[in-house]
């Protein structure tokens, strides 16, 4: 089925009289809407709602911030465009570069909330990592983000904003292939409409044209969530935020395990659609003494040749209020030797952004985080 975007301008203009011209006001802003948003703007302002399909592709293809700079418009459009419809995209508030050349950006919304998302380069891709909401009720024991309890959803536009932001800040070359995750702050499949809504302008041919298999959606198991996401076409690539083994064990660091085992998760994943060569990732941080045990990658083993998948095993990372060690360098090597040898696709992630806060975990909304002074 399609999943249909009504963003946050959305109305039915397709059934009203065409009056005369309105007194022109501020309508909203620009930045982060889709065709549907954009058309209802015009609608307002008594144009033709081809303009919007105009609009979107210089705000998202060009980036272009000013309405001067839309010459596919007339002059006298683009001067009610700018008092009536600003394009006005989210700024960092703080901005960390790691020694490893990634960057931590705390974004501020208009409510003043702070999320916070990270820019990674590579040599011949980017990947940002991006957030669904502002804070996380998940209130997983190994990550910051659980820490803050959770705000707030965030809009479609406000995750598109994210991007925008650092696509301008870093000026990503538009020829540079691009991967977003949600695997920042919020569990995605709690604001799946807004994800899926900010997902279907990512993916606009006529804009930032992300391919949609390179776009990857990370849930800590939410099985109601996984099966919503399975009928949904197109979508995003999926991950599962796994990190244990055992209902006992995983319970204890992941609080949603009480209402979703891993038989129930099974379950799910084994009936997600897949395309032909698509496969789950299973994200496991391996913790010392929790889930680093050698028993742990044969029971990891099992539960990942259920179905099609491939493994990222991601050593904890440390921060202020979490009390968990990582593995040692060799178990972690120990483990990803015994699940290539069961014929697993596996590969041991070594976070980026770590010493600024910014690897998988260390999300924590900056000044938002109870740990640093709010």
């Amino acid at each position: 089925m399609a999943y249909i975007l009504s963003d946050s301008f959305g109305e039915d203009y397709t059934e009203k009289p065409r009056a005369a011209a309105p007194e022109l006001k501020f309508l909203a802003n620009a930045a982060g809407l889709g065709q549907e948003g954009l058309q209802g703007i015009f609608h307002r302002l008594i144009e033709p709602t081809y303009r919007a399909e105009q609009a979107f592709e210089g705000i998202y293809k060009h980036r272009w911030t000013s309405w001067q700079q839309f010459s596919n418009l007339p002059k006298s459009l683009r001067d009610k465009l700018e008092i009536a419809c600003p394009i006005e995209w989210p700024k960092p508030a703080q901005s960390l570069v790691s020694s490893d050349g990634s960057t931590k950006h705390a974004i501020e919304l208009a409510d003043g909330h702070l999320v916070e998302c990270v820019y990674i380069p590579y040599d011949n891709r980017t990947t940002m990592c991006i957030s669904s909401q502002v804070g996380c009720a998940m209130g997983c024991a190994f990550c910051a983000t659980g820490l803050m309890g959770f705000k707030r959803h965030l809009k479609s536009p406000e995750i598109v904003g994210q991007v925008m932001s650092m696509l301008v800040f870093h000026n990503h070359p538009p020829s540079l292939p691009l991967n977003i995750v949600f695997m920042g702050m919020g569990e995605p499949l709690y604001n799946l409409f807004e994800v899926m809504g900010a997902f279907s302008i990512l993916i606009n041919p006529k804009g930032l044209a992300v391919p949609r298999k390179r776009i990857t959606v990370s849930t800590a198991g939410i099985v109601t969530g996984i099966k919503e996401l399975a009928t949904i076409s197109p979508r995003p690539r999926l991950a599962l935020s796994l990190n244990a083994t055992t209902d006992e064990n995983r319970s204890k660091i992941m609080p949603i395990n009480k209402s979703w085992g891993l038989e129930k998760l099974s379950n799910a994943l084994k009936s997600f659609p897949l395309e032909r060569g698509e496969r789950i990732t299973l994200e496991y941080v391996a913790i010392k003494g929790i889930s680093d045990g050698m028993e742990d990658a044969a029971r990891l083993s099992r539960f990942a040749g259920q179905f099609p998948s491939k493994i990222n095993l991601i050593p904890f990372n440390s921060s202020p209020g979490l009390e968990f060690m990582p593995p040692g360098e060799t178990r972690l090597n120990e483990m990803g030797a015994f699940l290539a040898d069961k014929g697993h696709i596996v590969a041991i992630r070594r976070s980026r952004g770590l010493d600024v806060g910014g690897a998988c975990g260390q999300l924590a909304g900056a000044g938002e985080n109870p740990l640093n002074g709010d």
